[in-house]
């Protein structure tokens, strides 16, 4: 039965596009994939991924008009973006003035090296070193 079902995207409303399409670009590597503006409904999507959405699982973010902050829900944990240099990606970040809140280092009780950042809108994302 899964074969038939695939993991499409993860949609995060955000209150500045242009800002949250040039962080997840720019710092995490992403490429804008399409954007559909809706001007009867008030809201912009962008699509960003590391692939072509006919493959790769993509991030949807929303623009609602108008909105410029959300309230961060209790429910929500993080996004998880696998990199291959966890040190050397952290030190770009920093210095990028990307918000580092879980310095790079090996999970605790284990030794996969994880860290923890936050895109504009304060969404978590963790960078999980995959060699």
């Amino acid at each position: 039965m899964t074969e038939s079902f695939r993991y499409l995207h993860t949609m995060l409303r955000v209150g500045d596009l242009d800002r949250s399409i040039a962080f997840y670009t720019t710092h995490l590597g992403m490429k804008e994939l399409r954007r559909r503006d809706v001007p009867e409904g008030k809201y912009t999507l962008a699509f960003l991924g590391y692939g072509d959405e006919a493959a790769h699982t993509v991030l949807e973010l929303t623009y609602n008009y108008g909105v410029s902050s959300y309230e961060m829900g209790t429910a929500f944990g993080h996004l998880a973006i696998g990199v291959p240099d966890i040190y050397g990606l952290c030190e770009r970040l920093r210095a990028a003035g990307v918000k580092i809140t879980r310095e790079p280092g090996p999970v605790k009780f284990g030794t996969t090296l994880i860290a923890f950042i936050e895109d504009p809108d304060g969404y978590k994302i963790e960078l999980i070193e995959r060699r």
